[in-house]
């Protein structure tokens, strides 16, 4: 892939790594225009893989590098282009926590070395330069193809893995990861950890039942303060009970009921006070009775 800039100038060694900062080495350090230049090499290996796998927009970009903690190992070849040099292709690989099944069906949560995205010219393919990118990134991360997770690997990727690297028998996923037998075998338990299964939800106690049940009688049954009197004999002792038991009760405060006043009585008197009136004269009334010798 050829660009209108001198490539060998942006990119100096034949396998860049480049990550969130766009840097390619010293001499693109500090250097917006060499930046910008090496962010324009990134859109379009990107546009060009995502047309090659026949996708709706691009999963690799130089604003994405910036934003995520990716590596990109970019191949170059110095010598083309009249000495100007022009891009290979790419490989761009990262870290993901995925869940994933084992031969067993058992979920598995792993955070593997992961290939994103891989690509080389149409017109440069069948040359071994795929080979060179793949084992540059291997011995740069120390790393063996089986332990790694590939994200919707083409037919051409699986051709390539199965005839370089023997990757042949796959683990099925549910998710766009692919896998390999030996994935799960050559790592440590502190690597793999089984995903617990999920509890199904439990029933309603009885208990809570109960206790609904006493709300709703609650709530329907009307607080006693407001019960109708039967009689009115029943309605003065109901009164004069009521008021010894809110005086006795530290936790509610006595209503302010509004009782009819004495003839005469002044309004500023204690609610009481009719009722002792009351008790007054019936014993005045049977005292003046008793005198007179009424019995």
């Amino acid at each position: 892939m050829e660009f209108p800039f001198d490539i060998n100038q942006i990119f100096p060694e034949r396998v860049s790594i480049l990550d969130q900062s766009l840097v390619a080495g010293r001499r693109s350090a500090g250097r917006p225009d060499l930046q910008a230049h090496i962010a324009t090499v990134i859109d379009e290996l990107g546009r060009a893989s995502a047309k090659a796998q026949q996708l709706t927009a691009p999963i690799t970009s130089a604003s994405k590098l910036q934003t995520q903690k990716h590596q990109l190992y970019l191949l170059k070849d110095g010598e083309s282009s009249g000495g100007r040099g022009l891009i290979v292709g790419f490989l761009k690989v990262g870290y993901k926590k995925l869940f994933l099944l084992d031969r067993q069906g058992v979920h598995i949560e792993a955070e593997p070395l992961c290939v994103l995205d891989f690509y080389i010219a149409e017109n440069l393919q069948r040359h071994g330069y795929g080979l060179e990118l793949f084992d540059f990134m291997l011995q740069h991360k120390n790393f063996e193809p089986v332990m790694m997770a590939y994200d919707r690997p083409s037919p051409k990727f699986l051709s390539f893995l199965a005839k370089h690297y023997c990757l042949t028998q796959s683990v099925p996923q549910v998710n766009n990861f692919v896998v390999f037998e030996g994935f799960f075998l050559n790592r440590s338990a502190a690597q793999l950890r089984k995903v617990p299964p999920k509890k199904p939800d439990g029933e309603i106690k009885p208990y809570s039942l109960m206790e609904r049940e006493a709300v709703r009688q609650e709530q329907r049954t009307r607080p006693w303060p407001f019960a109708p009197p039967h009689s009115p004999q029943r309605s003065v002792y109901s009164q004069c009970s009521q008021s010894l038991s809110m005086r006795s009760s530290p936790s509610r405060a006595p209503p302010q009921a509004v009782l009819p006043s004495s003839p005469g009585g002044s309004r500023n008197q204690n609610p009481q006070s009719p009722l002792i009136d009351r008790c007054r004269e019936r014993r005045s009334s049977s005292l003046n009775r008793s005198q007179l010798g009424f019995h």
